[in-house]
């Protein structure tokens, strides 16, 4: 019986060691293993403090881009208020345009009448000058058998 105790204890020493020797192994390639992760966590690191410099730069001129859009939309505001102050000048100045036009047109529509009465006497007028010069032609022209001389002017 002491044999098997002997036995038994010895049984439980070889599992003990097997044990041992496997858990040996798993904590030395566990050990290979956080190495390697290790290594890749100080690259990757080493990798965001590059994105984060980058990010920042990025950031930096994104602002700076956003300051500059928003200056020049502020200029282009001026721009366009003085476009739209054009545009009401243009319309205000055609508007004007449009009345005296219209006043012009009811003037000549008033007037009508009249100019036709002054051309029509101005016809008349001209009429009667062309007859006057025709009759004193006629009275200069006198024979010489009637008065006896030749009146000239």
């Amino acid at each position: 019986m002491i044999i098997i105790l002997y036995l038994s204890v010895a049984l439980i020493a070889i599992a003990f060691l097997v044990l041992v020797i496997y858990v040996s192994k798993m904590l030395t390639s566990l050990r290979e293993t956080l190495k390697s992760v290790s290594k890749t966590l100080e690259g990757l690191e080493t990798q965001l403090e590059g994105v984060t410099t980058e990010t920042t730069v990025l950031l930096q001129k994104t602002n700076a881009l956003a300051d500059d859009l928003k200056y020049k939309s502020e200029s282009l505001n001026s721009v366009v208020d003085a476009v739209k102050d054009v545009g009401t000048t243009v319309s205000k100045f055609n508007g004007t345009l449009q009345d005296i036009t219209q006043s012009f047109d009811k003037q000549v529509e008033e007037s009508k009448e009249k100019v036709s009465q002054v051309i029509q006497w101005s016809n008349v007028i001209l009429e009667l000058r062309d007859k006057w010069k025709a009759k004193r032609q006629e009275k200069n022209m006198i024979t010489p058998s009637e008065t006896g001389r030749v009146r000239s002017r």
